[in-house]
């Protein structure tokens, strides 16, 4: 049975990394695959080529090229890890290309084995750092990219001499990455849940090491040392269904160890660079992103539990620093939602609209591509600088930028007696709160054997908020409404009797007693009262004043700690509460701290792990980004 469990997880992690290939439909945990669907093999032709690189190592490369060959075409192409399975010249994808639309219409999509994965030469290196002003043989990313394009645009047949770039989550970084040292045929580049730094997104979050990916580490720290078209890694059998128990069992996080010895590359990476140090630094893409050329469409979902951070600043990057055309689209999305063809977009409990995924591929991304890659005009592409999706009224809204530029900072203070406030309370309080790294917090009551889970992004907070080991801070019914489009960040002040903390913030919308239920909401749950998580982000305590300089925390001392939440565009309604929640353990979505100070916490002991009372002064704040 277990090994069935895990069966599907790689599956369904494997296609959700891609996006682009067969999607299976998933209910409640049974794969279907997806129906066959011939048109790419009735339409297309297919080659794979080994392209060599300047350094001499050759890439597999998939190109699919439209039979009719009366006219020249664009060429799309993803770069990725995950496979550009299937592999031979007579198997076809079911859908090739971003969407349906652009595989329907016709372009050349190109599909390329990344250096170091399955049937490509060279060796892996986990986001590998961009090399600045390379020269002779020197090869990065960014390279193998441009010596792609150069093999394409003279080689592959009837192209138009443009090429666009693609990719979701690990190819969107891929994606990203192509707009270093760009290729003049590249025109246009549109990243999706790119991962910006290993840092900050899917493995580690603000020093805080993500559980949920602990098995993904198989996928990326296993190397090989010749091409393969089949898997070479292996998941860890963890031998149990009970995902909270199993990490509870193996707690200090040494106790891990037995599953991974040191040929997992990656892991042993994840475990001797706990701070952002060079190793973290230089892989970092964001810090680069400047003098940008190509046409630039950044893609996100408002409730990525993965990668929040790489395309928000991503954008945000590419827009303060280039003055290339740059636009962005966020929608009500878990992880690469968009890509997938399911007609109602539900998220956890949360009903949102439905053919949401539809009108981005049709409406946004194919204008997009078609524009700078076949459109010869210099004429407007009809799309916004910013399209959001706004989670409170459910309704798409159009910006010129993003953040918007009517938007002012509003804060409101954290006050006893669970109250949050537009005006401080003058007088000295706390709100204390005792945390144990061995009862800790669930991130949700519904914990399932997987990798990073994506429901529980608006699952219903009411569990943790009755639990004695989270604040709660609550105002009084709106009145009005008041809508958030920005980033968010938490003021603390506090203290704890240890030296370590984690410091967890979640913004919740409260609903009206009397909201009725739609089809989607579990059986257990209802929607009257539902505590719908916003948004919420971790911060380890020691990184509260240098990401690379930790320190520990003086006991009961009084000590600022902000912490910051990445954007959201919700609309608290009239009727509804904002509340807070603020806690110290989201287990095991984040291992826990052991709350005492330790250099490197995957060598703590299980005398470290120590149950501390940790204070929230009121004068701590939240404060939002209000668009007037």
């Amino acid at each position: 049975m277990i090994k069935k469990i895990l069966l599907l997880v790689l599956i369904t992690f494997t296609l959700a990394s891609c996006k682009k290939t067969e999607q299976p439909v998933v209910v409640e945990g049974k794969a279907i695959a997806a129906v066959e669907n011939t048109y790419a093999k009735d339409n297309y032709t297919k080659k794979e080529v080994m392209i060599e690189m300047r350094d001499g190592i050759k890439l597999h490369t998939t190109i699919y090229t439209p039979k009719d060959t009366s006219k020249t075409y664009p060429i799309l192409m993803m770069r990725t890890p995950y496979s550009c399975k299937p592999y031979g010249g007579d198997e076809f994808k079911t859908k090739i290309g971003p969407n349906k639309y652009l595989m329907e219409e016709g372009n050349i999509m190109v599909y390329q084995d990344v250096r170091g994965r399955w049937n490509s030469e060279g060796v892996y290196d986990n986001m590998r750092a961009y090399i600045p002003n390379k020269t002779g043989t020197q090869f990065d990313e960014a390279s193998d990219t441009y010596d792609t394009i150069e093999w394409l645009v003279n080689n592959a047949e009837h192209n138009n001499g443009k090429v666009g770039t693609y990719g979701i989550s690990y190819p969107g970084f891929y994606a990203t990455y192509s707009l270093l040292d760009a290729h003049p045929a590249l025109k246009a580049v549109s990243p999706q849940a790119c991962i910006g730094d290993f840092f900050f997104d899917d493995f580690i979050h603000n020093g805080a090491f993500l559980l949920s990916y602990w098995r993904a580490t198989s996928v990326f720290g296993y190397m090989k040392d010749t091409p393969t078209k089949e898997s070479w890694y292996e998941f860890p059998d963890i031998e149990t269904e009970d995902q909270h128990q199993f990490f509870l069992d193996h707690m200090p996080l040494s106790k891990l160890d037995k599953f991974y010895g040191e040929d997992n590359v990656f892991m042993e990476q994840i475990k001797t660079h706990v701070n952002y140090d060079e190793f973290w630094q230089i892989r970092g893409i964001i810090q680069h992103l400047k003098d940008i050329k190509p046409a630039t469409m950044i893609v996100g979902g408002l409730f990525d539990a993965e990668d929040l951070y790489g395309p928000f600043n991503t954008y945000k990057s590419i827009e303060a620093n280039s003055t290339n055309y740059n636009t962005v689209v966020f929608g009500p999305w878990s992880h690469g939602d968009w890509a997938r063809s399911k007609e109602r977009q539900v998220v956890g409990n949360i009903h949102f609209g439905d053919n949401l995924s539809d009108n981005f591929q049709k409406n946004i991304e194919t204008k997009f591509f078609n524009h700078f890659l076949k459109d010869e005009s210099n004429g407007e592409t009809g799309l916004a600088e910013a399209q959001m999706f706004n989670t409170g009224t459910k309704t798409w809204e159009s910006f010129e930028n993003w953040p918007p530029k009517n938007t002012s900072k509003q804060s409101y203070y954290m006050q006893p007696n669970e109250r949050l406030t537009l005006m401080p309370n003058k007088m000295f309080a706390t709100s204390d709160f005792t945390s144990d790294p061995k009862k800790p917090v669930p991130y949700t009551e519904d914990i399932k054997v997987g990798f990073t889970p994506r429901k529980f992004m608006t699952d219903d907070q009411r569990f943790a908020s009755r639990r004695p080991d989270v604040l709660t801070f609550e105002t009084e019914i709106l009145e009005s409404d008041i809508t958030l489009a920005g980033a968010i960040l938490a003021k603390l002040n506090v203290s704890t009797t240890g030296t370590a903390a984690d410091w967890i913030v979640k913004v919740i919308d409260v609903y009206p007693a009397n909201t009725e239920n739609t089809e989607d909401v579990q059986d257990h749950l209802k929607l009257s009262n539902y505590h719908m998580m916003v948004r919420s982000e971790v911060l380890r305590g020691r990184f509260r004043n240098s990401m690379s300089q930790p320190e520990p925390f003086v006991p009961n001392k009084k000590t600022a700690v902000n912490l910051k939440l990445q954007d959201v565009f919700h609309t608290f309604k009239k009727g509804h509460k904002i509340q807070i929640q603020v806690q110290s353990t989201f287990f095991p979505y984040i291992d826990a701290n052991p709350q005492t100070y330790v250099d490197n916490i995957f060598k703590a002991t299980a005398e470290d792990f120590k149950a501390q009372t940790h204070k929230v002064f009121n004068d701590s704040s939240i404060e939002f980004t209000i668009l007037k």
